[in-house]
């Protein structure tokens, strides 16, 4: 009898799993695993900023506590699991990429474009913290960072201004090394632009 799934050749598999990265806090890497758990069952090739948010608001009391209270949780946590089957629909099958990079239609560690740099970004934002592990907050702070994030389409239909999110997250730069270069402050205050 023939197994009923295809097997890839060796050197087409991707043997990382974004969720296996040690710079990641078992509870981040945890969200990291349910978010891959949330693209396959959605359908998705990979996993996107709105997959990461929705996993982090579902477990992580820290994240939740950035939002200012339950109705602004509730509408966007609403609007986050119409996913699938409303606005979503239209991200089905294309990759996120806010354009600032060139495209890059499968990447390596089972992120988009996109959701790769947010993880990035909060490894990043741990090293500036004093910590070798990155934490949700750090995750949320890289997701906000980029306007054309999928998940920032989602809290701007949530109603919840993005702008004001990655300020309340950054507390205006405080994590901003004194050597952070000109070309950086922007992002660590919240503005976007090159990662320290």
């Amino acid at each position: 009898m023939q197994p009923r799934t295809s097997r890839q050749p060796a050197d087409e598999q991707d043997t990382r799993r974004p969720d296996d990265d040690g710079r990641l806090s078992a509870e981040l890497a945890a969200v990291v695993s349910g978010a891959r758990r949330r693209a396959v069952r959605d359908g998705d090739r990979q996993i996107d900023t709105a997959h990461l948010l929705h996993t982090l608001l579902e477990s992580d009391p820290e994240v939740r506590a950035v939002f200012a209270g339950g109705p602004q949780l509730a509408r966007l946590l609403g609007y986050l699991v119409q996913r699938s089957i409303g606005y979503g629909l239209r991200w089905q099958g294309t990759v996120e990429d806010s354009g600032a990079l060139p495209v890059v239609t499968e990447s390596g560690d089972g992120f988009s474009p996109v959701a790769s740099a947010a993880v990035e970004y909060a490894c990043r934002r741990a090293v500036r913290r004093g910590d070798d592990l990155a934490r949700g907050v750090d995750l949320l702070a890289g997701i906000v960072v980029d306007r054309q994030a999928r998940a920032v389409e989602v809290l701007v239909r949530a109603g919840i201004d993005a702008g004001d999110l990655a300020a309340r997250v950054d507390n205006d730069a405080k994590d901003c090394p004194e050597e952070c270069p000109e070309e950086c402050a922007g992002e660590c205050a919240g503005g976007g632009g090159a990662v320290c």
